[in-house]
């Protein structure tokens, strides 16, 4: 009989944390590195669903993500090499977090992660 050891944590957070704790734990079991400013913008997108891409770069560095649009834009454009962003559109193109990472941003959130670790 295999005796398991349980870690049971209850924590009460705030929506900006429980994004950023989902894109962090989908990109831990895909192994993607992302910075903190990378998760800040993915964090913001998140919630800024299907946005203008060149908006959302205003936005980013208007709340001080990064310094300059070209900055938001280039991480977007890694972001979407890393398959976290997906973009559409020709002419003004939008961007989105890509549906397979599964972000609920929306109202009271619980995230019920069930995750076994096996030394096999």
């Amino acid at each position: 009989m295999t005796l398991v050891k349980k870690v049971d944590k209850r924590i009460k957070s705030t929506i900006d944390n429980t994004i950023q704790y989902q894109i962090l734990t989908y990109c831990f079991f895909n192994d993607i590195q992302i910075s903190t400013s990378d998760l800040k913008c993915l964090s913001e997108l998140a919630k800024n669903d299907n946005i203008e891409i060149t908006k959302f770069c205003e936005l980013a560095t208007e709340k001080s993500i990064f310094k300059s649009c070209q900055s938001a834009r280039n991480a977007i454009n890694k972001a979407e090499r890393k398959q976290l962003v997906i973009k559409s559109g020709k002419n003004k193109k939008t961007i989105k977090i890509n549906d397979e990472i599964n972000i609920q941003t929306d109202g009271v959130v619980l995230l019920d992660f069930k995750i076994l670790g096996s030394e096999s």
